[in-house]
Parts: structure tokens; sequence; C-alpha cells
């Protein structure tokens, strides 16, 4: 399959640590693909490098075609790549139909002209309203962010990430913190998002990642341990031994609806 994303012999260091250690990975158009790995395997500082937070020590970075090692996050957010981040980045005082609004106004090139203007931007309220809805935030939308459940707040990141368009969405443990019953309908809402989107979901919780991935990489020490199926990584039994455990893995298989 053409890859939308891809690295080649990636490398990042700091001083004598090397957090990412010469990592080559693809992924498709499409795609519905988790990255996994024990604390300090390299997660983060990895999605940092694919959507340009941080510049490599050596190595490339393409999107779409296109080497991006050089570009900086606002260029490679432009061209197609968005993200969500562990701890929410959102304004308190504004509700989500203005999030979403200013969100559409700067995919647009318009910025906070969308504020001075807003009677004149019918079709950006339009289109920032049924985002809304589709995120199942539309019962929300003009209360203050601040005010909203944390799983309502985590939703409305996802729908900025979306509002783009995006070819490549990475969402970087986009239930943590939120409460049990709620992380059901996040993942609900992410398996609904459009079928041609690449999607990477950074994840701790397997009972998420084994529902959602259809292809697993795992990270261990900065480097690509294992990658395949999400059946194939489960019964790996290198990725037993160091990060999922036998116990939670077993568990997991014993549940109807498991991979296979």
């Amino acid at each position: 399959m053409t890859a939308v994303l891809a690295t080649k012999s990636l490398v990042r260091r700091f001083g004598g640590l090397t957090a990412t250690n010469n990592v080559t990975f693809s992924l498709p158009v499409g795609a519905r693909h988790a990255l996994i790995g024990p604390n300090g395997a390299g997660k983060t500082t990895f999605v940092n490098l694919l959507s340009g937070v941080l510049a490599p020590t050596s190595g490339r970075v393409i999107l779409d075609g296109k080497d991006v090692t050089a570009w900086p996050a606002e260029n490679r957010a432009r061209a197609g790549l968005s993200r969500t981040f562990q701890i929410n980045q959102l304004f308190a005082d504004f509700t989500p139909l203005e999030t979403i609004g200013l969100a559409l106004s700067e995919a647009h090139g318009e910025g906070a002209e969308f504020w001075r203007r807003v009677g004149t931007h019918r079709d950006v309220v339009d289109e920032a309203v049924s985002i809304l809805e589709r995120l199942d935030l539309g019962d929300v939308m003009e209360d203050r962010v601040g005010s909203l459940p944390y799983g309502k707040q985590r939703l409305l990141e996802i729908a900025i990430a979306v509002a783009p368009k995006p070819k490549v969405l990475l969402l970087d443990e986009p239930a943590a913190g939120v409460p049990e019953g709620e992380r059901e309908q996040i993942l609900d809402i992410i398996a609904a998002l459009p079928e041609e989107m690449a999607l990477v979901l950074i994840e701790h919780d397997m009972e998420l990642v084994f529902r959602f991935a259809r292809t697993i990489s795992v990270l261990v020490g900065g480097a690509l341990f294992v990658e395949g199926s999400a059946s194939e990584v489960a019964r790996d039994p290198r990725v037993r031994q160091v990060y999922l455990g036998e116990t939670e893995i077993d568990h997991h298989f014993d549940k109807p609806g498991g991979a296979s």
C-alpha cells in the first residue's frame, strides 16, 4: 500500500541518551495503527519527531511523498498531519463552537478574523456545528469549555484535530484521565472517523489498543521491537515477556471479541 507517512532510519539523541534509535516506519492510507511500549520506550519522542515538535538527529520523515524532515510542526499540520496531546491544551473560556470555528478559520488561512466577522462566515459556523455533532458535542457546543466533563474535553481535542480534514491523525492517549464509563464513547467516535484518514493511537490501555488496531508497533528502548497485526503482536512471546505480561494478554483473549 502507498505510505502516507513514513520514517527512514530516524534517530533522536539527547546528549548521551538515544531516545529514538534507527526507526524505519511506514503508515498506509487509512491505517488503524497502535504504537505501544513500556514507560520510557520513546513513544512520545517518536510522535514529536513525526509531528515536527522535535527535529531528528538523523534520518528522514516523509509525509504524503514529501520529505518534511526540516519542516516545522505548523507546516506539517497544513500538509495534512494533525495530533492530539496527553494533556489537553484548550481555552477554558471559549465554547466548543468558538474553538472549532477558530480551528477551521486557521485551516482556511483566516485566523482570528473569524471572530471579527463571524456573521459573514455562515459556512464556517455550519461546518463547526457539523463536526461537533458528529463527535457527540452538539449538546454542549455553546457551553464554556472549562465547565465540560473531562471526557467531553477530550472529544473536543479530537474535534480540533479532525477539523482541517488531515490525512494522518496522531492520537496521544486520547482517553487518558477519562472515567471508565466515557472511554467507550471516545473509542466509538475514533472508530467512526473517515476511513481514508490514517490513525495512529498511542495508548497504554490494552483493551482499547486491541479493539482499535489492525496493526501494532512496539517500541522498546527507542527502537522498533516488534511490528505486525494485532493478533501477531499479542501472541509474540517477546512482547509478552517485555511488555504485555501473560496475565493481561491472556485475560484479553479469554474475553468474547478479543483479537484473533
